[in-house]
């Protein structure tokens, strides 16, 4: 298939089992002969009919020819995939086309940024694993999950897991890569005057991407919250933000100890503040929301 092929046209070649099947056996075959750093096997054309039920080689050279351009690669050694061959088999066998189990209501650690109740319940929902205040009633945090990733994983195994993809995902939006297809993410920040948080944070950073149309959106300070220096700022008092849930940091807005504010127009330029004890973290940030410059001081008196 050339690169003028419809999306269309794309999706019509798994149509068939038997192609299906090839994807799926070239990548068992490879994932039982590859060895470390030798990178993909690629497997020649009698390998391939070994693993494969197809009635005859002509019929397999027939699905390979199709295949090839689009899922598979050709070469002098043979067939390997290629990037869209790897993220479709990939779906496939992890079996994330299917329903994820069910989970919860399960109480989680944390408290509403709306209510600043203790009272968070996290549980799936059409795929999205959220965090619900059970006091408000309001949606305090969620983000898209897999099948695979709640298949086999107890209930802490699973937040554990998502607190960690998350914390991924947070840093890869903030050097302006979309975490869902590696497009570059363009962002600006918004203020919300009528925002439901608290007044400490009332601006909120959305980064768009052009190519998926996925959209992120969190508030100002969130957006920064994975930031190397607030890294090194919380583990030089004892915590390791990268291990926390975006909703433990509600707790950090609803009491002020994180705060936002503009201080320029022209371009437009804000500045995250994070304390804890004596301590403060100044984070300044351009029109789309990147760090230009750190700060640490000993705490000031300052109101917002």
């Amino acid at each position: 298939m050339g690169e003028s092929s419809s999306a269309t046209e794309i999706f019509r070649l798994l149509s068939d089992e038997t192609r299906v099947d090839i994807l799926c056996a070239i990548a068992v075959a490879q994932s039982e002969l590859e060895q470390a750093g030798s990178g993909p096997a690629e497997l020649a054309f009698s390998d391939i009919y070994d693993h494969v039920d197809v009635e005859n080689t002509s019929k397999l050279s027939y699905h390979l020819g199709e295949l090839t351009g689009t899922y598979l690669r050709k070469s002098d050694e043979g067939y390997s995939l290629s990037h869209a061959g790897e993220r479709i088999v990939r779906f496939i066998l992890s079996g994330n086309y299917e329903q994820p189990e069910s989970f919860g209501p399960e109480p989680v650690d944390g408290m509403c940024v709306f209510c600043g109740e203790e009272a968070l319940e996290t549980r799936l929902s059409h795929q999205f694993f959220r965090i619900d205040c059970a006091a408000c009633d309001q949606q305090v945090a969620g983000q898209p999950i897999t099948p695979a990733q709640v298949r086999d994983r107890t209930a802490e195994a699973l937040i554990r897991s998502v607190k960690l993809q998350g914390a991924e995902d947070y840093r890869q939006v903030r050097r302006g890569l979309c975490p869902e297809c590696g497009a570059q993410l363009s962002a600006e920040v918004l203020g919300l005057p009528e925002s439901p948080l608290p007044d400490a944070d009332s601006f909120l950073v959305t980064s768009q991407c052009d190519a998926c149309l996925r959209t992120y959106n969190s508030p100002l300070t969130y957006s920064v919250a994975y930031h190397p220096a607030s890294i090194a700022f919380y583990w030089d008092h004892g915590i390791d933000v990268t291990t926390k849930g975006i909703w433990e940091f509600h707790e950090y807005v609803y009491d002020g100890r994180w705060a936002s504010e503009q201080v320029a127009s022209d371009p437009d330029e804000y500045e995250a503040l994070m304390q804890h004890g004596e301590d403060t973290l100044r984070l300044r940030l351009d029109s789309s929301a990147t760090v230009t410059a750190t700060e640490r001081v000993r705490r000031e008196s300052r109101e917002f």
